[in-house]
């Protein structure tokens, strides 16, 4: 099975811990960078990617939601598991 080619369409999404509390079991810790895109997890843990996703996709592409601020670029999440969670700031760095 081959790997997933990014076509490299939109902006580039760059993910940063910036805190973890517990244990992560996919082993995630402060100051892991990942590559994002809708094309490519860069290693980041399939349960919170798959949360960020929706997310993603509108970073990539250009859209934003209401409550976002007019020409916001960063943002942060917080993992699915509660009890150990893992908080990712997510850049977008615009072509």
């Amino acid at each position: 099975m081959g790997k997933v080619k990014d076509p490299g369409k939109g902006h580039k999404i760059i993910g940063t811990v910036i805190d973890q509390k517990g244990t992560c079991s996919a082993g995630h810790e402060v100051g892991d960078r990942f590559e994002l895109s809708c094309y490519n997890s860069d290693g980041l843990c399939g349960f919170f990617y798959n949360f960020l996703f929706p997310r993603l996709s509108v970073m990539q592409f250009g859209g934003r939601y209401p409550w976002w601020s007019e020409g916001q670029t960063t943002f942060e999440y917080q993992c699915p598991d509660k009890k150990n969670p893992v908080t990712l700031r997510l850049e977008i760095v615009k072509k």
